[in-house]
C-alpha cells in the first residue's frame, strides 16, 4: 500500500471521533433501477473515502453493502444498508438502496429520513421503471437530488439522451454540470464544467490518483458550448448570474456552486454527471458535488409534527443538539449479535445510552440499550448521538417502523409511512413439531421488520398463508426462514391475494339472543354498507352516540366489523372500497353484553353485503417489458392472450419498450415464457398497480379452483 494512501486511511480512522457541526453532515440516499450501478458506485465511495481497504464486486458477491448471504447470491441488494464514510472534512452519512420493486419499501423508509440522494441512472437504459418509481418515492418527501449517469464506458452509451429522458419521463429540470471526454469504450475522463478542468482517473491503482489538466483541444469547443448552455441554464434562476452572463463579465466557479446548491435544495434543478463507478472514473467528482450541492440537516430546517393532544396543532423542532430530543424509527432488524435494532433518524437534541425515551403512540417508555454506528453488517458502539445523525439502537420493545421517539415532557408525532398493499401468497407449513412452534414467532418477528409482509392463517382451511410484494420478495423469506432461522416448511405454488368489494348500497339488521354461561345474551344491529372510492380497506361509522348505547358495546361493534372485514363474504379474501355504517341498534339493560352486540354486528355486515352485489377484484400490474424490435409482435400478442392491455409502445437502441397493465393471474412464471419467445433478450420489471373488478367467468373459474359453490 502506498505511504500516501496509508497516511489517508489513518488520517480517516482519527476523523471517526464524532463531529459536532453539522454543516458538514451529509445524510443520503443512493437509489436507481436494479443493476443500474448503485452498490458499485456505493462500494467506490467506500474505497476512495478510506472506508474499506478494498473494492468489492457486485458479481463477485464480495460487496461490504450487500452482506446478506442472499444478496451475494444473487447479485442484488434486497434490503438498505447504511454506512459513515468522511469526505473532505466532511461527514456522509450513505444508505444503499435497493433497485428490485419488490423491495420498494426499503427504497420508502430510507428516503423518509434522508436529506439528500443521488439517482442514478444507466447510461445506456437512461431512465428505467424503478427509476421513475423511486423518483417519486423522492418526490413524495421532497428529498433533493443530484443524478449520477453511470456506465459511460458501456456500448450504447448516451449521456445528454439520458438528461433528455430525465426531463422529459420524469417532469423534472436536469442540466449537465459535466461532459464526458469519449463515449463507450473510448471514455476516458470527464470535464468539470463549473471549473472548466478535465480529470483523469488513474487505471494503476484503481482510479485513486486524479490527474487535472486544462480541457483538450479536440473538444474544447463542444465542451465551451456545454457550459455555456448550463450558464444559460442558472441565469433563469437568478437575475444577478443573468446580468453578468448578458455584459460577458468573467462568472467565478465560486458563484456557480452557490447557486447550484441553492437551487438543489429549493429542488428546483438536477444537476447531472457521468462517469463509469465499473471502471473507476468520476466517483471523486460525485463525492465532491454530494458536499458541494446536497444539503446538511441544518439546511433542511426545522422538522413538522403534531401535537399528541391535538393532531391538526403542527409543532416544530430544530434540527440542534440543545433542542429536545426526538426522532424517527424508520427500520427494524434482527442482529444475531445484539438482536434487535431499532435504525433511528435524530431530527432534535441528543441521545445517550442508557437514557429513557417516550414513545407517544404506544404512549410506553423505551430504555435505550446502545447507540451502534452502523457500516453494512457491522457497528461501532457510540456513548452519545445528536440531531441530524443516523444511528441503530439495542433495546427497544414497543417501537415499530415509522414510529416517533421523544421526550415525555416535549411530545411530538412524526407523519407515520405508508406501506404497500401485500398481492400475492403462498402457503407454507412447518415440518416437525419444533418447527410448528418456532415458525409462527418468526413470521411476527419478520413482519416487524419488514411492514410489506404479512402473514395468516386462513380459518376454512387451516393454511398457514404469507403476503408478500411479488414472488422474488416471498422467495427471500421463505430462504431466511430455513437458512437463517434453521426452521424447515414446505412451500406452496405463489398465489394471487385477491380482495373483495360491493357494488352497491346495502342494508340489513340481526338479533342475537341466547344464553351463553347460563346468563341471556341481547345484541340488534342494523348497518348499511355502500362501496367508496379507496384502495384502503374498510371504513366503520356510526350514527349512534352514547346516549344510545355504552361506549363497550360501540367499541365491541367496531372491533367486530374490522375483525370480520378480512374474512371476506364471497371467497375468504379482505373486503376494502366500503363503509359500514351502524344506523340503529335495539338495547336491553338487562341483558345486553358487548360479546352479543359483537355478533350481532358480524352478521347483521355480513348480510348487508350480500344483499349489495358482492364482487372479487383481483390485482392489476403495470408491466414494461424491453425486447428487441423484431420480437415484439410475438410479445404484444402474448399480452393479449393474458388478457393484458398495451399502452405504449417506444423504441429505443434497436429494442422496443412495452409498457402494458395485466392480471397478476396471469404473470406466474412469466419470465421463461419471455425468455423463451426473445431468445433469452428479453427482461421486464413489473409492480403492482391498482385493484379492478373481475368479471363473472373469471371470478367463477377462481372459486372453482377454490373448490367454492358457485351461487347459480
Amino acid at each position: 500500500m502506498k505511504k500516501s494512501l496509508f497516511l489517508k486511511r489513518l488520517f480517516f480512522w482519527l476523523k471517526m471521533s464524532k463531529t459536532k457541526d453539522l454543516s458538514t453532515l451529509r445524510n443520503i440516499g443512493i437509489m436507481a433501477h436494479i443493476d443500474a450501478g448503485k452498490t458499485t458506485t456505493t462500494e467506490r465511495v467506500l474505497y476512495y473515502t478510506g472506508k474499506s481497504h478494498k473494492i468489492g464486486e457486485v458479481h463477485d458477491g464480495a460487496a461490504t453493502m450487500d452482506w446478506m448471504v442472499q444478496e451475494q447470491e444473487r447479485g442484488i441488494t434486497i434490503t438498505s444498508a447504511a454506512t459513515t464514510c468522511f469526505w473532505k472534512n466532511h461527514r456522509i452519512n450513505i444508505i444503499d438502496t435497493p433497485g428490485h420493486v419488490d423491495f420498494t419499501i426499503e427504497v420508502e423508509r430510507s428516503l423518509r429520513v434522508l436529506d439528500g440522494a443521488i439517482g442514478v441512472f444507466d447510461a445506456v437504459s437512461g431512465v428505467e421503471p424503478q427509476s421513475e418509481t423511486v423518483w417519486h418515492q423522492a418526490d413524495k418527501y421532497n428529498v433533493p437530488r443530484i443524478a449520477f449517469v453511470n456506465k459511460m464506458d458501456r456500448a450504447g452509451a448516451d449521456f445528454f439522451n439520458c438528461i433528455n429522458e430525465i426531463k422529459n419521463k420524469l417532469g423534472k429540470n436536469p442540466f449537465s454540470i459535466q461532459f464526458p471526454i469519449g463515449n463507450e469504450d473510448q471514455f476516458k475522463g470527464i470535464v468539470d464544467l463549473i471549473e472548466f478542468k478535465a480529470f483523469y482517473f488513474s487505471e494503476e491503482d484503481l482510479g485513486l490518483t486524479i490527474i487535472c489538466e486544462d480541457v483538450p483541444d479536440s473538444i474544447k469547443e463542444e465542451a465551451e458550448l456545454e457550459r455555456e448552455k448550463m450558464i444559460e441554464f442558472l441565469a433563469d434562476y437568478d437575475n444577478g448570474l443573468a446580468e453578468l452572463y448578458l455584459s460577458g463579465d468573467v462568472i467565478k466557479s465560486e458563484l456557480l456552486k452557490d447557486l447550484i446548491r441553492k437551487l438543489v435544495i429549493s429542488n428546483d434543478v438536477i444537476p447531472v454527471l457521468c462517469g463509469s463507478a465499473f471502471k473507476n472514473k468520476g466517483i471523486q467528482l460525485l463525492l465532491n458535488a454530494v458536499i458541494d450541492f446536497l444539503p446538511s440537516p441544518i439546511d433542511r430546517g426545522e422538522i413538522k409534527g403534531y401535537s399528541t393532544k391535538n393532531r391538526e396543532e403542527e409543532i416544530f423542532r430544530k434540527p440542534d443538539m440543545s433542542d429536545s430530543f426526538s426522532g424517527l424509527a424508520f427500520k427494524i432488524t434482527t442482529d444475531p449479535f445484539v438482536g434487535c435494532l431499532t435504525y433511528l433518524r435524530i431530527y432534535s437534541g441528543t441521545l445517550r445510552a442508557g437514557q429513557h425515551v417516550f414513545n407517544p403512540l404506544s404512549k410506553k417508555k423505551e430504555r435505550i440499550g446502545k447507540i451502534l454506528q452502523m457500516h453494512a453488517d457491522k457497528r461501532t458502539e457510540l456513548k452519545e448521538a445528536i440531531a441530524g445523525e443516523i444511528v441503530a439502537l439495542s433495546g427497544l420493545k414497543e417501537t415499530k417502523t415509522g414510529e416517533t421517539l421523544c421526550l415525555e415532557k416535549k411530545q411530538i408525532i412524526y407523519d407515520l409511512m405508508e406501506f404497500p398493499e401485500t398481492v400475492i401468497s403462498i402457503a407454507i407449513e412447518p415440518k416437525t413439531t419444533a418447527d410448528d412452534k418456532k415458525l409462527i414467532s418468526t413470521l411476527g418477528q419478520l413482519k416487524i421488520e419488514d411492514p410489506s409482509f404479512n402473514y395468516n392463517r386462513n380459518k376454512e382451511t387451516g393454511q398457514l398463508l404469507i403476503y408478500g410484494m411479488g414472488e422474488l420478495h416471498l422467495e427471500i423469506i421463505t430462504d431466511r426462514l430455513m437458512r437463517e432461522f434453521k426452521i424447515g416448511v414446505n412451500v406452496g405454488k405463489p398465489q394471487v391475494s385477491y380482495r373483495e368489494s360491493i357494488k352497491k348500497i346495502g342494508k340489513s339488521s340481526f338479533t342475537f339472543h341466547k344464553e351463553i354461561g347460563g346468563k341471556l345474551q341481547f345484541g340488534n344491529c342494523e348497518f348499511e354498507v355502500a362501496p367508496i372510492d379507496s384502495q384502503h380497506g374498510i371504513m366503520f361509522e356510526t350514527s349512534l352516540t352514547k346516549r344510545d348505547l355504552p361506549q363497550e358495546i360501540l367499541d365491541s361493534i367496531e372491533k367486530s366489523i374490522l375483525d370480520t372485514a378480512p374474512g371476506g363474504i364471497v371467497a375468504g379474501y379482505p373486503l376494502i372500497n366500503l363503509t359500514a355504517k351502524l344506523t340503529g341498534a335495539a338495547y336491553n339493560e338487562l341483558e345486553s353484553s358487548p360479546i352479543a352486540y359483537a355478533i350481532a354486528a358480524s352478521n347483521a355486515f355480513k348480510m348487508a353485503c350480500k344483499e349489495s352485489q358482492a364482487e372479487m377484484l383481483e390485482p392489476l400490474m403495470s408491466l414494461e417489458a424491453v425486447v428487441p424490435a423484431e420480437y415484439s409482435g410475438e410479445v404484444i400478442a402474448d399480452i393479449n392472450t393474458k388478457r393484458g392491455k398495451i399502452l405504449l409502445m417506444e423504441s429505443k437502441l434497436n429494442k422496443d419498450v412495452l409498457r402494458a397493465e395485466i392480471p397478476l393471474s396471469e404473470m406466474f412464471g412469466y419470465s421463461t415464457d419471455l425468455r423463451s419467445k426473445t431468445q433469452g433478450r428479453g427482461n421486464f420489471t413489473m409492480s403492482f398497480n391498482r385493484y379492478e373488478s373481475m368479471t363473472e367467468v373469471d371470478k367463477n373459474k377462481v372459486l372453482t379452483r377454490l373448490g367454492i359453490m358457485i351461487d347459480a
